[in-house]
Order: structure tokens, then C-alpha cells, then sequence
């Protein structure tokens, strides 16, 4: 059976200390050459003392905190060449070069679907993940897991999210979804700012390299436990439910 892994986002998240949120804004971003000053608005930005946040239409979003600013793009049917939210992340923290950069989370987001079988998603998860046992059996209900896995890798820790989700169809149907969140997590380095700047910059320009080990990831290890009975087809549609990123 050929099985589909759909990556539907791929996020950077920079942990960050005396970053300020109201920073972030429509203007700043296109006149520091952030984003280019063609991108257009997808919904009214978001600007408080804790948060803002900027959306724009092609799938790029890029949200402040006090402790991260976090960058978002929307990758499904995208190649890897046209995925531009690393080169984003990178010229807002050399922009502001003087926030204390702490660390990076690289994190792509996939699912997998499953074609007019409502509890195959729940059963992937108890019945192919889990090993059966008494513990499953609590209440009145078939029981729900959600999988957190941590990875020792050479360059850094990586952290696997497997939960169950759905799809909303345009006919207000669902369709069961297992998603994958999965986010390499590095330590920013250097005794000087600029050492540590460069380092972030290393870290970042790494994105591709974790993006194909992680579907190699979920591809080889995940979606081959998926039984031959179980059709899994790709989907284009709106999540209704999903881990945190």
C-alpha cells in the first residue's frame, strides 16, 4: 500500500529574553526588508504589550511574545526551493541584533489521513503505537492516547508529537487525521553577541536537513505500521484539532 504523509507547516520558534512584542507590526517588517513590501495582509495584525501577531497571504505568520517571536509557514504542495520562512527568521533576528537569543525550535507539522474509517485514526494510535493491556480497557469508552517521544540525535534533541485530530470537510463532514509535530530543539551558542547571532544563523540555515530527517522519520518508522486494510489518502482541507506546535 503506498502511504501519504502530507507536511502541512514547517515552524521556527527562537526563545528569546527582553524581546518586545509591540515591535512586531505590518510596517516594521516591510521597511526593515523583513518581508517584501508587495506581501499583502491576510487579517487585521494583532498588537498588545504580550502578543502581536502579522499574517499575510501566502501562508507566512510571524507572532511576538516577551519570551519567543515565532515564524510560520504554510509548506503543503510547496517545494522545498519556494519555502522562504528560514530567510524570514533570519533577517528579523539580524534586524534586532541585540535581543538575547536562547534557543530554536525547528518544527515541521504533517499528517496523516484516513479515508471513511472514523475510529482508524484513535485505533492507529492504541492498537499499532501501543501495546495492548488491561490499562486500555478503563471506562465506558474505547480509550485515546496522544504519543510524546523525545529522540537523542547527534546535533540535538528531537521531540515527536503523535495525536489524533480530524479534518472538517467542506460537506461538514470529518475525516480522521493522525498528526506529527515534531520539533528539533537547539541551544543558541557563543560568549558574544555576535557569536551567538552567527550561531542562531547556523541553526536556521540547518532547517533542510531536519525537514527530510523528520519525514524520513514518520515516513519509514510511522506510516509503516499502518495496516494493509486501512487506506490513507491525502487531504486538502481545514484542521479542526491539532497538538502544539
Amino acid at each position: 500500500m503506498n502511504q501519504s504523509l502530507i507536511t502541512q507547516e514547517f515552524g521556527i520558534i527562537i526563545a528569546a529574553k527582553n524581546h518586545n512584542p509591540t515591535l512586531l507590526n505590518p510596517d516594521f517588517l516591510k521597511y526593515s526588508g523583513i518581508v517584501p513590501a508587495e506581501w499583502e495582509l491576510a487579517r487585521q495584525p494583532i498588537s498588545t504589550p504580550n502578543v502581536s501577531q502579522v499574517a499575510f497571504t501566502n501562508g507566512v505568520m510571524i507572532v511576538a511574545e516577551p519570551t519567543r517571536v515565532i515564524f510560520i509557514e504554510a509548506i503543503e504542495g510547496k517545494p522545498v526551493a519556494e519555502i522562504i520562512v528560514a530567510d524570514i527568521a533570519k533577517k528579523y533576528v539580524q534586524t534586532l541584533p541585540n535581543v538575547e537569543y536562547e534557543a530554536v525550535g525547528l518544527n515541521p507539522r504533517s499528517y496523516m489521513s484516513f479515508d471513511q474509517q472514523q475510529d482508524a485514526a484513535r485505533q492507529y494510535l492504541a492498537e499499532m503505537l501501543l501495546s495492548p493491556g488491561p490499562w486500555q480497557e478503563v471506562g465506558t469508552a474505547p480509550v485515546r492516547a496522544t504519543l510524546n517521544l523525545v529522540y537523542t540525535m547527534a546535533r540535538c534533541p528531537f521531540y515527536l508529537t503523535v495525536s489524533e485530530a480530524a479534518l472538517r470537510n467542506s460537506d461538514e463532514t470529518s475525516t480522521p487525521i493522525v498528526l506529527f509535530n515534531g520539533s528539533f530543539s537547539y541551544e543558541v551558542k557563543g560568549e558574544t553577541a555576535p557569536e551567538r547571532l552567527g550561531n542562531l544563523h547556523q541553526i536556521i540555515d540547518n532547517w533542510q536537513v531536519d525537514l527530510a530527517d523528520y519525514q524520513e522519520i514518520i515516513s519509514t518508522k510511522f506510516l509503516a505500521k499502518v495496516p494493509d486494510n486501512t487506506t490513507v489518502v491525502p487531504n486538502i482541507f481545514t484542521m479542526t484539532a491539532s497538538a502544539v506546535a
